[in-house]
């Protein structure tokens, strides 16, 4: 290669540098959308828009919150993937979207190319209970009625392809242990039967609601899918605890941007969320909603997506699993 041609390559890559550290410099100078991929009302819904109060404190500019609900998040990332990656769209959702949708559905975007992470926010972990029905208390009281009757226990989720069945498939694949899954289509009416011991074992989200029904000795907690035991349940081992670190599985949220928006504006953005998240008010209303609050850089979020996309890619094959 030529000295002309190596110093005008040269150049051009100082140009685009100053102009994209030019573009973060002033970012933002308008308004911005924050995409919510769930319908309004919800924990996700609350959580993001107090989020975005902060930030256009911070930020001195609004951050408007959309919710934009349906097809379990896709359809509201999409929203995200199709819009100007120029920092005036973000969106608000777990990684299923772009950890698992892909792998079961047609999306109409690409979740390497068209999505970029921008910020952990929250963990909402996942519970396995014991209805009144279970007669037992330990994920090897599971393990072993399980093997002598193949079948016999009945193990609830929200639905094919909710993290709590995801937990049952690798569960039951690693632990080589066959249950009878019953699936639902939401959260209302599972917890509804399974007060009223309609099967034995139950696998959803953690809430206010259910920590009371546990309290209340209505539902028994056999184990938790969360980083670390939680707070609100110390007494309860993880899945990595009890060996299981695959089937350790539990919904993570963040913030994401469309693919190719400005690696400052990224690294500001997440800047400032985790800033956000660490102040006692958003402590306060994660921890209180029963969920996890996490921060890292937006490598930390991507390399977490990289893994759980790998390991619901891993199952779905060596399982045979058929989610639709």
């Amino acid at each position: 290669m030529s000295k002309t041609k190596m110093s005008g390559m040269l150049t051009a890559c100082l140009l685009a540098a100053a102009t994209s550290a030019s573009v973060a410099a002033s970012w933002p100078e308008k308004p911005v959308r924050v995409i919510v991929v769930y319908p309004p009302g919800g924990v996700s819904d609350t959580v993001t828009r107090a989020i975005s109060e902060e930030l256009s404190v911070r930020l001195k500019t609004p951050f408007v919150v959309e919710n934009k609900g349906g097809a379990g998040g896709t359809v509201g990332m999409a929203a995200v993937a199709k819009a100007e990656p120029d920092g005036y769209t973000i969106g608000f959702s777990s990684i299923s979207p772009v950890a698992l949708s892909p792998l079961i559905s047609k999306v109409s975007y690409d979740p390497a190319k068209d999505i970029a992470p921008v910020a952990s926010v929250m963990v909402s972990p996942v519970v396995l209970l014991g209805t009144s029905a279970f007669k037992g208390k330990s994920l090897q009281d599971v393990i072993s009625q399980s093997e002598a009757n193949p079948g016999s226990l009945r193990w609830a989720t929200s639905g094919p392809g909710s993290v709590g069945h995801l937990m049952l498939e690798q569960f039951q694949h690693d632990a080589k242990v066959s249950v009878t899954h019953v699936p639902y289509k939401g959260s209302g009416q599972q917890t509804n039967d399974a007060l009223g011991g309609q099967f034995e074992l139950i696998s959803t989200n953690v809430s206010s609601a259910l920590i009371g029904h546990i309290q209340r000795d209505a539902l028994h907690a056999v184990a938790i899918a969360a980083p670390k035991r939680a707070g609100f349940l110390p007494d309860v081992p993880t899945f990595t605890e009890l060996g299981y670190a695959k089937a350790n599985k539990m919904s993570v949220f963040g913030f994401f941007a469309p693919g190719g928006t400005p690696e400052d504006i990224v690294t500001r953005l997440n800047t400032e969320i985790n800033a956000v998240i660490a102040t006692p008010k958003i402590q306060e209303m994660l921890t209180g909603s029963s969920n996890i609050p996490v921060t890292g850089t937006p490598q930390d979020f991507s390399g977490q997506i990289g893994d759980e996309l790998q390991a619901n890619r891993d199952l779905i094959q060596g399982a045979g699993l058929k989610l639709q």
